[in-house]
């Protein structure tokens, strides 16, 4: 099997010559040579990647496909599609893993016999890890063999008394057939886990897949899954019953003996996080295909913990047919309290004493439909604290999402508070989410105070436990934000007062920085050049960002500690939020000195990296000019890009948003000395853009203060 299988798009090109979509155009209309499409359409062609990759290299446009862009593209281009191809690379990766050896003996030959290698040596594989029999040559199963028991652990701290919970396997072994067109593919992945290793590999993989389909998956942000499973504490057997990619039981702590269990209604979605989860972790892994609220898959699972991101304002949740559900302990659920529904599969699937931890919408807590169960998980103890999230933690990014931490009641007596905490005083300024270490420290540290004494001494603003009694009134409203004391006054009114002074010196500052009054000149005629012929001339370096700059990102292991700087920081002056994505690929680094320019939104911003924010990772929608300090000076460079008709002039528009081609936009050919003059120009006007924004910022946060300060009666009116 040739690589000529593989297909490749206009932007897949784009991206392996590191070109924008327009050059690939330009190609394809003045190149003879370029090579024809092999199928898609005339607006979306699709072409051979070998076919690409060959005219790229002579043309001297590619010295070779980097290995990773290469196996995305294969990938991507797959005839089953990218979800068939990633589970087949999956099965090999763990094979790669667990067995390295055999995999090198079934490497070494041609496609054909790989492919008709392969499905019995993954099939062992696949039983050893996801608890299945194994399939003799037949077909069948081989009845000699055991069912993995590791799940036959009694309620103290696993599964049940009654034996082991036999589900189907969570991924299928694929069949020579089925393999064969993806044996390039297997072999480039299973080389670039030699380069990556096997687990770092699917994540590149699984990462780049889900940046791609991010509108049909909810994701679960790396940080938020840390506090779900911290809260949950460690446990022997976990349960996620909407599983998605498997975020929150790949942030549960190792455990020997541990099993970790997971039910997603979507195929693919299950048998990538058991592979997920195979790679990453040593526990017994168990899948399970079905709507879970419908079709339960572990009807007599116990399990020690339950992590759960469930789908939100789901009307269709199965309310016709499961009216004499026993899993309704605590009332039957209206048909627009689907949360309610998933919190009470929750219980039933917890040992006695078990802890369940779900991430939840604010309406959940206080609308008037759900407040008779509500009332209920009070009454028996079954719900022990409700946390609010700040803005951004999690999508739907513009509501304070709420966790709900409940235990299975056992034959302690009931307690009689419950922990109410609410951190939205952590919530980011910029869009990359919350401050993660102030939320985690927060909710832990009351979290586990609250479980020591039975009650925590109130924190005002922050958390207070209240009497189960004081909830249980009309609406059964769980809302901490309205049952919280305010912060002290004398704190309030002493944080004003430091915002006041803030701004008063940054106003000061501001006036001195006021440009003096614009002498006029004549219009310039100087002789322009364009940002492309520097960059061919190698007068500038020209890289575009890649990197996801979405909040919630999981950090690499490469660049952990890695911020990324997004469109939306350069936007707003703000320094980096944006995380890396859990791989190894490589990112584009800031250095100081260098131009970052927004491709989106038709604003005309150029913004000059300095000491504080260089080091970070380019974002996606940026391009990066680097210029040599020799012929360029940096400040005029950004300065004559900000230009409004610079910027219209190279600007094209879509029917919903413009797009600047950075290439286009022009500046005057000046001897370096001129160009510094204008440069110490441009970078005063900088100075004073950043004063006015950090007097805009402290004037509204005084504005807020004060309000909130007079209306609540911590702030006296004089």
């Amino acid at each position: 099997m040739q690589d000529n299988a593989t297909e490749v798009t206009a932007a897949g090109i784009a991206r392996l010559a590191g070109v924008g979509r327009a050059a690939v155009s330009n190609w394809r209309r003045r190149h003879p040579d370029f090579p024809k499409p092999v199928s898609g359409t005339e607006t979306s062609p699709s072409f051979a990647l070998a076919e690409v990759e060959a005219w790229l290299r002579e043309q001297g446009k590619l010295a070779e496909v980097p290995l990773r862009e290469r196996v995305w593209q294969q990938l991507t281009g797959h005839p089953e599609g990218p979800a068939v191809a990633l589970v087949h690379v999956g099965c090999v990766l763990l094979l790669v893993q667990e067995r390295p050896t055999v995999w090198l003996d079934i490497d070494a030959g041609s496609d054909e016999r790989l492919a008709a290698k392969l499905p019995g040596v993954l099939d062992g594989v696949l039983a050893a890890r996801f608890g299945r029999e194994p399939v003799n040559a037949a077909g069948t199963v081989n009845a000699s063999s055991t069912a993995n028991t590791s799940d036959a652990v009694n309620a103290s701290g696993a599964v049940n008394a009654s034996g082991p919970v036999n589900t189907p396997a969570p991924v299928h072994t694929p069949s020579g057939p089925q393999l064969l067109p993806s044996a390039p593919l297997l072999r480039g992945a299973a080389e670039l886990a030699g380069e990556l290793g096997a687990r770092q590999t699917f994540e590149f993989l699984l990462g780049r897949y889900l940046d791609v389909h991010s509108r049909q998956y909810t994701p679960t942000p790396v940080e938020l899954a840390g506090l779900m499973a911290e809260l949950a504490g460690p446990a022997l057997t976990v349960l996620d019953p909407a599983c998605g990619t498997g975020a929150l039981l790949r942030a549960v702590e190792a455990r020997p003996h541990q099993t970790l269990y997971a039910q997603d209604g979507a195929p693919d979605l299950v048998a990538l996080t058991a592979l997920r989860l195979a790679l990453h972790t040593r526990a017994a892994v168990r899948g399970a295909v079905g709507d879970t609220l419908r079709q339960e898959a572990y009807p007599e699972l116990r399990a020690a913990a339950v992590l759960c991101h469930p789908p939100f304002n789901e009307r269709n949740w199965g309310h016709d047919e499961l009216a004499y559900d026993a899993r309704w302990e605590y009332g039957f659920p209206a048909r627009n309290e689907s949360e309610l529904a998933w919190v009470q599969h929750a219980l039933a699937r917890l040992a006695d004493g078990g802890t369940a931890v779900l991430l939840m919408p604010p309406a959940a807590a206080s609308r008037r439909s759900g407040r008779r169960i509500r009332a209920d998980l009070l009454r028996r103890g079954a719900l022990r604290a409700v946390l609010a999230l700040p803005v951004g933690a999690a999508p739907p990014y513009n509501l304070p999402l709420h966790l709900w931490v409940l235990r299975r009641p056992d034959r302690t007596p009931v307690a009689p508070e419950v922990l109410l905490v609410d951190t939205g005083a952590f919530a980011g300024e910029a869009r990359g989410g919350p401050d993660w270490q102030a939320v985690r420290d927060a909710a832990l540290d009351t979290w586990r105070a609250f479980t020591r004494d039975g009650r925590l001494a109130e924190r005002p603003g922050l958390a207070r436990s209240v009497p189960v009694i004081e909830l249980l009134d009309d609406d059964v409203d769980l809302a901490p934000a309205r049952h919280l004391p305010p912060p002290a006054a004398a704190d309030g009114v002493e944080q004003l007062a430091a915002v006041r002074d803030d701004l008063a010196a940054t106003l000061r500052l501001t006036a001195g920085l006021t440009p003096p009054p614009a002498a006029p000149a004549p219009p310039a005629r100087w002789p322009l050049t364009t940002i492309g012929e520097l960059a061919r001339g190698g007068a500038l370096l020209l890289r575009t960002g890649a990197v996801p700059g979405a909040p919630g990102s999981s950090a690499g292991a490469a660049h952990a500690r890695v911020p990324v700087l997004t469109d939306h920081d350069v936007l707003a002056g703000s320094p980096p939020s944006g995380t890396l994505p859990e791989s190894d690929e490589e990112v584009v680094l800031t250095e100081a000195g260098d131009i970052v320019v927004p491709v989106l939104g038709g604003g005309s911003v150029a913004r000059v990296v300095d000491a504080a924010t260089a080091g970070a990772a380019l974002g996606r929608n940026l391009v990066l000019l680097r210029p040599d300090a020799t012929a360029l000076d940096a400040w005029f460079l950004a300065g004559f890009l900000r230009g409004t008709a610079n910027n219209r002039q190279a600007s094209s528009y879509a029917s919903t948003a413009t797009r600047l081609d950075v290439r286009r936009l022009q500046l005057p050919r000046l001897p370096l000395d001129e160009q510094r003059r204008y440069g110490a120009r441009f970078r005063a006007l900088d100075e004073f853009e950043q004063a006015l924004r950090q007097a805009g910022r402290l004037g509204e946060q005084l504005l807020r203060g004060m309000y909130d300060g007079l209306t609540d009666g911590t702030v006296e009116p004089h």
